[in-house]
């Protein structure tokens, strides 16, 4: 699943200096292979704001043949034929997920060991999400920091989807966690609060490109 290498995650939320549109945009540009819609936290949009802003960022993503996968929001992913949903380990049942948005939608689960990484297999993911791999001031409710040899430990316990880091990945530490073997990295701040992001992003896309 190359479309996993430079997984750009982004809502409201973590937009300082430009609108989620914008920065989609220069993301877009600068070579994200994939944009999860995660509204999320303090600061977020009401509902129907929250729809608005969903329907534009899922017609860039359209346009610009970038899967638009969203997190935790079932209803959401339905009314906007997002192409994939995201759910963690306190979100809704992943297995439901599955039965629900059938076999040809994308479903990623969030995991930080190999007991949730093995059940989100049996449950229908495409992929796993394992984190946070550094400290991250994106989320506050994180679990404990992994270590680099989660990725090993996955492997040998016969995992073979793809796994993509998060949490506090940059254009610095990017390097190192895919040689500890992730398939792809998720990045929210280290995009959204780029000075240059189209330029920031395509640094980080030649980054997973050599793997």
């Amino acid at each position: 699943m190359d479309f996993l290498k430079l997984y750009f995650i982004m809502g409201s939320q973590d937009c300082l200096n430009r609108t989620p549109e914008e920065t989609l945009a220069l993301a877009i540009e600068g070579g994200i292979t994939c944009y999860q819609y995660r509204e999320k936290g303090i600061s977020t949009l009401g509902e129907i704001e929250k729809y608005e802003l969903g329907k534009k960022l899922r017609e860039l993503c359209g346009t610009h043949k970038i899967p638009f996968i969203v997190n935790d929001d079932l209803p959401l992913a339905i009314a906007l034929d997002a192409d994939g949903v995201h759910v963690g380990q306190d979100d809704e049942n992943a297995k439901y997920v599955r039965e629900t948005i059938g076999p040809k939608k994308i479903l990623g689960v969030s995991t930080h060991t190999v007991e949730e990484g093995l059940q989100a297999v049996l449950n229908g993911a495409d992929y796993l999400g394992i984190g946070p791999m550094y400290p991250t001031i994106s989320k506050a409710d994180t679990e404990k920091q992994q270590s680099l040899d989660i990725f090993t430990e996955f492997r040998h316990a016969g995992i073979s989807l793809p796994l993509v880091a998060i949490g506090g990945m940059n254009s610095t530490n990017g390097e190192t966690v895919m040689k500890s073997g992730a398939n792809g990295l998720a990045i929210i701040s280290d995009i959204c609060r780029a000075s240059h992001i189209q330029e920031h992003t395509k640094l980080l896309r030649r980054l997973v490109d050599e793997f």
